[in-house]
């Protein structure tokens, strides 16, 4: 279904929802080495995320694609799109879920968030960027719509098909400061790291992950009524279909624990929950939950791995200091946002260890690094 725009400052658009409306896309992304991509996602009203929406810009025309649509196969799009070079904002999280939820891998990408941060730009947000150059204000309730819910409403298309439509022009528009700066190179590492840490995905859960919050200071009752609390959490959560916050925020399940910490009894524990009409048909199953984790042996529970943490030595903090100073130095006389050339965690590692400087930083930012005399005589004694 083709839509023209309502508002001469929109572009139109033509919504694939539904089996054999693919071929227009696959037609018009066949000649093309660029595939400027966007995703819309909800997380906030399911248990599981889901992937709603695909933006596509492809032959000067938006493709918007819905991902829920029944019948729609989606496997000759991922077999197209692993092709192209993508042209995307702000991929990562885009990235990570393409390859949960659809085993996708990006060949290669340039990513205009990035770009932007690499220029040094004070908002590198996809709409304070359409707004600057571009005279685009993006709605911003939109953002936060439900984008699972159908069907979708024109005011919603609409939105969506504005985060492709400028990406050529801001693409080019980005790439040539880039260039002229020398700073392509650097892009272009950043893109590939982007890449590569897609492929984990997002972080799943483990039998640890119940250890939320301030759990480390609890020993007895309290471990045990938060293990147990989380896992309800969990479960009705799943049943519901909703996010396990929406069942009993995180902060709750950390109350109730220390409540239990505390030697308090279970009906005092279940009244520190106010769950309102939504799920107070949950209170007597949480109730249950809590006394038989009160009878439950600390001990049982899963125990955490001993980490064994490195403490840095008086010379290595001296060295960590010295590697910050002149990676501020460098950044202040480039331009660039400090963490950019190396973070907090990434000094501690080259402290411990300066001869892994390849291994722990890109090469545009070993580089750079390499030509502070801060670094030095850090890199010769190494």
């Amino acid at each position: 279904m083709s839509r023209p725009p309502a508002d001469a400052r929109l572009p139109g658009y033509r919504l694939v929802d539904g089996p054999g409306q693919l071929e227009p896309l696959l037609a018009a992304l066949a000649p093309m080495a660029d595939a400027f991509l966007d995703t819309e996602a909800d997380n906030m009203n399911c248990y599981r995320t889901h992937l709603c929406l695909l933006q596509f810009l492809a032959g000067g025309e938006v493709f918007l694609v819905d991902a829920l649509a029944p019948g729609l196969d989606l496997r000759p799009l991922w077999k197209m799109l692993a092709e192209k070079n993508l042209v995307m904002h702000g991929s990562d999280y885009d990235l990570r879920l393409l390859q949960d939820l659809c085993g996708f891998r990006a060949r290669s990408l340039f990513d205009t968030m990035l770009a932007a941060q690499l220029l040094n730009r004070p908002r590198t947000g996809l709409a304070a960027l359409l707004e600057e150059h571009y005279g685009v204000t993006l709605d911003k309730a939109s953002q936060r719509a439900n984008w699972s819910r159908r069907p979708l409403t024109p005011r919603l298309l609409d939105y969506a098909a504005l985060d492709v439509w400028h990406l050529p022009a801001l693409r080019d528009l980005l790439a040539g400061e880039l260039r002229a700066l020398g700073r392509l190179g650097w892009l272009d590492q950043q893109c590939r790291r982007q890449i590569e840490a897609a492929l984990v995905g997002f972080p799943g859960t483990d039998e640890h992950s119940w250890r939320v919050g301030r759990s480390e200071r609890l020993r007895g009752a309290g471990l045990c009524v938060l293990h147990a609390a989380w896992h309800w959490r969990e479960d009705w959560a799943r049943q519901l279909n909703t996010p396990p916050f929406k069942v009993c925020h995180q902060d709750v399940l950390l109350e109730l624990a220390f409540a239990a910490e505390e030697g308090a009894p279970p009906a005092e524990i279940l009244g520190r929950v106010n769950f309102g009409k939504r799920h107070e048909r949950l209170a007597p199953s949480l109730a249950a939950t809590i006394r038989d984790a009160l009878a439950r042996d600390p001990q049982s529970l899963p125990r955490r791995p001993r980490t064994v943490r490195h403490s840095l030595t008086a010379a290595e903090i001296a060295l960590q200091d010295q590697l910050k100073a002149g990676r501020d130095r460098l950044a202040t006389q480039l331009g660039l946002e400090s963490t950019l050339i190396a973070t907090r965690a990434q000094l501690v590692e080259l402290a411990c260890d300066p001869g892994k400087i390849d291994e722990i930083l890109l090469p545009w930012q070993a580089d750079i690094l390499r030509v502070d005399p801060a670094f030095r005589p850090v890199e010769k004694n190494s």
